[in-house]
């Protein structure tokens, strides 16, 4: 099963951090003679080979150089980027607002051909109407406090984006639990709409749209947590405090298993509009 992301990331800069100690201990120093050697406090060796903190290019570099190792230090600085760059801090992202947020992913967008979506919370953001993604938007705007809630533009953007589903040569297959239909995230209107539009697009040539039923037994896999496979090469997965970018393709084979076994206990076809249409009933 796919491990946690966070705990992906961590691994990732606990793997750089391990390095770099076993690099100090096969030179013989302490914690105390590297840091005299690079010129910082020992403290700052504690928290890199702890993973607290992370290290810069230049501290690499410096590292290698007092442990006579300069020919390692290219690839632990590659390898400290590709660790930094799996856990972003959504602070950091929305910075700009949440429409330059929705434009950010833009170009995967243009570069995937295959999408694979799991969500088990909301309809995924190619599929939302511009209602619905208004209402998710803002909410997600007000849990920030972001100064500016620029949800209606972004809602507008993500719709704008979704368009990818009509170009042809592109594959969707779209995984939701059954719960993501009662997860009222807009008015009345706005869900019937929503919901309404889940079945026009299911519709679509390029769409596989699978719904797990809140009643199926023995699942093989428990709801996880919503992710986005790109083609083969990247895995996007959003927590409550990051987005995280999975590229190791070790772990890209796990979440595709689970999305294997996931897409297993989905229903599609009439089955998956009698889901669909029992939730806009239940909107009377």
């Amino acid at each position: 099963m796919p491990v946690s992301p966070s705990s992906s990331a961590q691994a990732a800069r606990e793997a750089v951090a391990r390095r770099l100690r076993d690099l100090r201990k096969e030179a013989g120093l302490t914690v105390v003679e590297l840091a005299d050697r690079c010129g910082w406090h020992h403290a700052k060796t504690s928290r890199i080979e702890n993973a607290v903190t992370g290290p810069t290019a230049k501290d690499i570099r410096l590292w290698c150089t007092a442990t006579k190792a300069e020919g390692q230090a290219e690839g632990l600085i590659v390898q400290s980027v590709n660790a930094e760059s799996m856990y972003r801090e959504w602070r950091h992202q929305v910075q700009g607002g949440l429409k330059q947020l929705q434009e950010s992913s833009a170009q995967i967008f243009r570069q995937t051909k295959l999408f694979r979506v799991y969500s088990s919370t909301l309809v995924p953001g190619l599929l939302q109407t511009e209602g619905y993604a208004t209402g998710i938007l803002h909410t997600a705007a007000a849990f920030r406090d972001l100064p500016v809630d620029d949800s209606v533009e972004a809602a507008r953007t993500r719709v704008e984006r979704s368009r990818v589903l009509h170009e042809p040569g592109r594959r969707f297959v779209l995984l939701i639990e059954e719960a993501v239909l009662y997860c009222q995230m807009a008015d009345a209107d706005a869900m019937a709409a929503q919901l309404g539009y889940l079945l026009t697009a299911g519709a679509l040539p390029t769409v596989s749209l699978g719904i797990i039923p809140r009643a199926t037994s023995q699942r093989g896999q428990w709801p996880r947590e919503t992710f986005h496979v790109y083609d083969d090469r990247l895995v996007s997965v959003e927590l409550v405090s990051a987005r995280v970018r999975i590229t190791q393709p070790s772990e890209i084979a796990l979440y595709l298993k689970a999305f294997e076994q996931l897409r297993n206990m989905a229903v599609y076809g009439a089955e998956a509009r009698q889901l669909i249409l029992a939730a806009i009933e239940s909107l009377r």
